[in-house]
């Protein structure tokens, strides 16, 4: 009998993140902090508009793209907070999640050979799109020195005469390091240099800290037509479940992503799409509420994790903090491993992330600040006990 399976697929790893998440569900009494899921429910407001689009019938599918009033108020939303202007009936395409925005991106973009430039750390679906795109995946190596913010210089010593694209996820998943405007003007050159495209993945956009407001890639000059923006509400307005994302970007680049899009989905979800216009049009202050409480948190896991003399840089977005965890001498991987079984805690390997996460944890404060007290009373007894065993 013949192989059945692709073997471009059988090259890639399963995720790093369900290894941990699938053992701590089977466990009484542990707490998981490895799971990129905002802990609040939907606002009302917008289930809501869900559950009355259903009463109303209104299970057809819409246009291929998404419905008009959809990408309406995406166009207004975007022009409104990130200064970024497009035409809802060309350059506005609904996805399943922004992870299907990031698929359809690199297949419709990249021929045999093309290189995409990844900064690493970073999301776990980049690579392996890459590599099911039939791109090359190069990984860029960012430095705690740096705050895991890519540089110029960094960029600039990747290129080769066969990068196409560049990928840049900020607020980036799994540090919580921010590129602020003067940061991503120096990318801008580099890509205008030469003659580089973008998929900017901004799906945490709305969960940045501080005095300086997230800048959108695109929003640069001469960056929005090299640049396919991607965002959604998973994060913003904790509709994980509802799975709904977005892509905006030139006309030529998303015709031809929505061609994928017909072929292999058909539209996204009719009631998400519903519930999504009321997020856009009433759902600012809710993002607000949220953000304000994810930045208490994220003040207070720095507190602990600054008291356990464990080294972290300030996250800025997100809702991710990163230790450092080299002093033990184990791998991420093993100190995960031994920190869930002594603790009943589970975080996520910097690994999963790319291998220069090696030597760092994820940590999501999306959670409750109960549920973080005690997640982090039982790490620092943990952290305790192996700085003892050394003695």
């Amino acid at each position: 009998m013949r192989n059945p399976l692709s073997k471009t697929i059988v090259t890639i790893e399963p995720s790093g993140i369900r290894k941990f998440f699938d053992i701590v569900s089977e466990m009484d009494d542990a707490i998981s902090l490895g799971v990129g899921e905002p802990d609040f429910d939907t606002p009302w407001h917008i289930r809501d508009e869900g559950i009355y689009s259903l009463e109303r019938g209104r299970t057809f599918y819409t246009s291929n793209a998404g419905l008009k009033e959809l990408k309406i108020e995406i166009s207004k939303f975007l022009s409104r907070k990130y200064n970024l202007n497009y035409d809802y009936k060309h350059e506005v395409l609904v996805t399943v999640g922004g992870s299907e925005a990031i698929d359809i991106a690199m297949r419709a973009m990249l021929d045999p050979g093309d290189e995409v430039l990844i900064p690493q750390p970073s999301y776990v679906s980049y690579l392996p799109c890459a590599v099911l795109a039939n791109g090359v995946p190069v990984p860029i190596e960012l430095k705690a020195e740096n705050e895991f913010r890519l540089t110029k210089e960094e960029l600039e010593e990747a290129v080769t005469p066969k990068t196409k694209l560049l990928v840049l996820p900020f607020p980036n998943n799994p540090t919580g390091a921010v590129m602020r405007k003067k940061d991503l003007e120096a990318i801008a050159e580099v890509v205008e240099k030469h003659d580089l495209f973008v998929i900017s993945d901004e799906i945490y956009s709305e969960l940045t800290y501080g005095e300086e407001a997230h800048t959108s890639f695109a929003s640069l000059p001469g960056m929005w037509e090299r640049t396919i923006t991607i965002n959604g509400f998973s994060k913003s307005h904790a509709m994980t479940g509802w799975r709904l994302g977005y892509a905006c970007g030139p006309r030529v680049i998303l015709d031809q992503m929505l061609k994928i899009h017909q072929f292999a989905i058909m539209c996204a979800p009719t009631t998400s799409q519903y519930a999504a216009v009321e997020a856009l049009r009433h759902g600012d202050e809710d993002i607000e509420r949220m953000r304000e409480q994810y930045d208490g948190r994220r003040r207070y896991v720095m507190k602990r994790l600054e008291d356990m003399g464990l080294p972290c840089f300030e996250p800025l977005g997100a809702f991710y903090i990163f230790p450092c965890i080299k002093e033990f001498g184990m791998t991420s991987d093993e100190f995960a491993t031994k920190l869930l079984q002594d603790q009943k805690i589970a975080v996520v390997p910097g690994t999963a992330f790319g291998a220069c996460g090696e030597g760092f944890l994820r940590i999501s404060y999306a959670y409750s600040l109960e549920s973080l007290k005690t997640a982090l009373d039982r790490m620092e007894k943990f952290v305790i006990k192996l700085r003892n065993q050394d003695k």
